[in-house]
This record gives structure tokens, C-alpha cells and sequence, in this order.
């Protein structure tokens, strides 16, 4: 059964100004209290992720939200902008979380494990995430050629480097260094993106902890048995 939206109590996001850079709307910039700005996105979030972008109203994201439409409208001038602006928060969540937590691993077999914990830890804090950008991929508009540019080309370019990394310090077998960058994205992404069909397929919800922990464990062994080279897999 579809839950109400005036119902919902979307948990507050933690994305912050700095990482976002210079697209932070002015109004964000100069308040004080972040508080309902942050409500607000949370609210929208979910909202967009149910209803896309089209199908999404200012009007019940305010009432979600518990604001007045001309507040809404004062952080965010558009529909349009504080939706770039919920995908802005995410992805820039996504690509500090990778950057922070692998800064400390010398191996690149273990960053590549931190790059897949980082993923599902991301994942399961804004299970949002997956149906916000199927819809934006389905839907081909402008703002797919920013998330790939700005966000997911500079990630893949990373992931191929890290892999090319690892076969150079011996911690890898000798691989197509982009199709493997692929494959290590489609085990991941393909999970949650594909939940909806796989719980008809399976017979239970995917997503529910367990269940998570089980893929989490069975890509890491997916990796350490196909792309690591023995005294590598050790973890």
C-alpha cells in the first residue's frame, strides 16, 4: 500500500555546502540554519524518487515537508533546481564517502573492497538513490550528461586506474582493465537497481539487512576468486 506523503518522516540528509561547491543556491549559502532547507530535501528526495520529476508538485513537497510554499521557494527557485540540487547531494555523498574511506588503504585490492563497502553503506543509508537516477537514465534529459560528466566518468576513471594499480603491484590478474571497472559497478549497482523484479524472482525483499549482507559478502568473493590473485584475496 502507497504510504500517504503527508505521512512520511524522511531522515535529514548529510550532505553539506562545501562538498556541493559553487551550484549551492545563494539562499542556502546565506541562511544560518540549515534545518528545514535540509527537510525540505529529504521530503523532495522521496517524493522524487516515487513521482520523477514531472510527476513531482512544489505543492506536496511543501505540505510534505511542513513549509510554506513561498519558504520552498525562496531556497530553491525552481522544481527543476532542487531536484539537480537532491541529486547534487547525493552523488557528492557518494563520490566523499569512496575518496575518505579508501585514503588510508596502501593496497589496492583493499581499496577496492572499501570502493564496494562504501557503495552498499551509501546505498542502505539513501535507499532512494537507485530509483532517483533510473529515472533520470530512462528519461535522457540534461541532467544526465552532468551526473556522467562531473560524477560517473570521473569514478570509472578511477576504478579502471585502481585496477590497472593492482595488476601492476601483482595483487590482480591481467585483465581488460575497463570491461573488469564495468563489471565491478554492474554487480553492485545491478542488486538494488533490479529489487522490485527480484523480489517477485527470489520471493522475498532484497533489501531488508540480511539480505544485504548476503550480496555485500557474495561480491566481495565474486572479486577476490575472479579478479584477485591468491595472496591478494586474503581479507
Amino acid at each position: 500500500m502507497r504510504i500517504p506523503v503527508s505521512s512520511r518522516r524522511p531522515a535529514a540528509p548529510e550532505w553539506n555546502l562545501q562538498s556541493l561547491g559553487r551550484r549551492v543556491p545563494r539562499s542556502l549559502r546565506q541562511a544560518r540554519d540549515l534545518t528545514t532547507a535540509r527537510r525540505i530535501v529529504a521530503t523532495a528526495e522521496q517524493i522524487f524518487a516515487e513521482q520523477g520529476l514531472a510527476g513531482a508538485r512544489m505543492d506536496d513537497i511543501a505540505r510534505a515537508a511542513k513549509v510554506n510554499k513561498a519558504l520552498l521557494y525562496y531556497y530553491f527557485r525552481s522544481k527543476e533546481e532542487l531536484f539537480r540540487f537532491v541529486l547534487e547531494a547525493l552523488l557528492s555523498q557518494l563520490r566523499a564517502g569512496a575518496a575518505a574511506q579508501s585514503a588510508g588503504q596502501p593496497s589496492p585490492s583493499k581499496r577496492l573492497a572499501v570502493v564496494i563497502d562504501n557503495f552498499f553503506d551509501f546505498v542502505q543509508r539513501h535507499p532512494n538513490y537507485p530509483r532517483l537516477i533510473q529515472r533520470v537514465m530512462m528519461g535522457r534529459g540534461p541532467n544526465l550528461e552532468w551526473i556522467v560528466s562531473e560524477y560517473y566518468k570521473p569514478l570509472h576513471v578511477r576504478l579502471v586506474g585502481l585496477i590497472e594499480e593492482g595488476i601492476s603491484a601483482g595483487e590482480f590478474r591481467r585483465v581488460d582493465t575497463g570491461n573488469a571497472a564495468l563489471t565491478v559497478v554492474s554487480i553492485m549497482v545491478f542488486y538494488f537497481s533490479a529489487a522490485p523484479v527480484l523480489s517477485s524472482i527470489l520471493g522475498h525483499d532484497p533489501l531488508q539487512p540480511r539480505e544485504v549482507a548476503q550480496r555485500r559478502k557474495a561480491v566481495h568473493d565474486f572479486l577476490e576468486h575472479g579478479l584477485f590473485l591468491p595472496r591478494a584475496g586474503a581479507r
